[in-house]
């Protein structure tokens, strides 16, 4: 594969270690991923010809819409020709990407776990699948933001660090768990997650669990589920809330430039939810 930046014979490389199979440059991306939508729209946006309705920055993107994240349109997005579809292994389904391959279609698949795969992630899409020979400014101030703040060294600096549980959904609760990209975040922050030590990366414990780990604090994202101060404190009587920028929490692009000032801020002001909680409270 070539790009605009790259020699010919140079081989990219995707976070599976999957070759993209393009033999030239790329001109066509539909993009499935929200954030890395976005990192194509401020990065190379001439490429950009397709993605979900839940692609929702940079704001007026004006691009085909090929469906969710969950359920694209495997046909149109065909119909677009794209060189290339942006995918992450855990927001797409499996067989949507299989189905793409199948249609003749090179994809590109993410998942990083930590704040450093992610900005490796990133420059390697953006200098080997987009062809840009130049790292941009946002990825260039993204990792300025972030060296600040190394994760903790060593299992007693993590102990210390205040104990939170992170819902992403309710009814039923679900909360972020193990090797997740959200989890290395927070504890960039100073926030260590109490489910980071799950077999699972989202598990579904009951609200009577979820109260019984102690927290000291609750970190209420905006998304997927929309928490609000009217819904997600009221079910975690006397404990400080914390309510988040989910674009910020989970998004890996150029929102990781902002990332860390935004969240410190939304994590440093508490809402703090009833004395009891009301009889409802699912």
């Amino acid at each position: 594969m070539t790009g605009d930046g790259g020699d010919v014979g140079d081989v990219v490389r995707d976070d599976r270690g999957l070759p993209l199979a393009v033999d030239r440059p790329v001109r066509r991306v539909v993009s499935l991923v929200p954030s890395l939508t976005e990192t194509v729209a401020l990065t190379r946006p001439d490429l950009l010809v397709g993605a979900t309705r839940w692609c929702t920055h940079p704001a007026g993107l004006d691009v085909a819409r090929v469906g969710g994240t969950k359920n694209p349109d495997v046909a149109a997005v065909v119909a677009l020709a794209p060189d290339v579809v942006l995918v992450n292994d855990e927001e797409n389904r499996r067989e949507d990407v299989e189905a793409l391959r199948a249609a003749g279609v090179a994809c590109w698949v993410t998942g990083p776990r930590t704040v450093a795969a992610a900005l490796d992630s990133l420059s390697r899409l953006v200098r080997g699948a987009l062809g840009v020979a130049t790292e941009p400014g946002w990825l260039t101030a993204a990792r300025a933001a972030w060296v600040p703040r190394p994760v903790p060294a060593g299992p007693d600096a993590v102990a210390a660090l205040e104990p939170a549980v992170v819902p992403v959904w309710r009814r039923p609760w679900v909360v972020v768990g193990s090797d997740t990209f959200a989890g290395d975040v927070l504890l960039r922050l100073g926030v260590r997650n109490l489910y980071d030590d799950a077999a699972e990366r989202y598990p579904r414990p009951s609200l009577a669990e979820l109260r019984s780990r102690d927290a000291a604090l609750v970190v209420l994202p905006d998304e997927p589920y929309v928490f609000t101060p009217d819904d997600g404190p009221e079910a975690f009587p006397g404990v400080p809330c914390a309510l988040v920028s989910g674009r910020h929490l989970t998004w890996y692009g150029p929102s990781l430039a902002e990332a860390p000032r935004v969240l410190a801020g939304q994590l440093a002001r508490r809402t703090l939810g009833p004395a009891t909680p009301p009889a409802s409270a699912p």
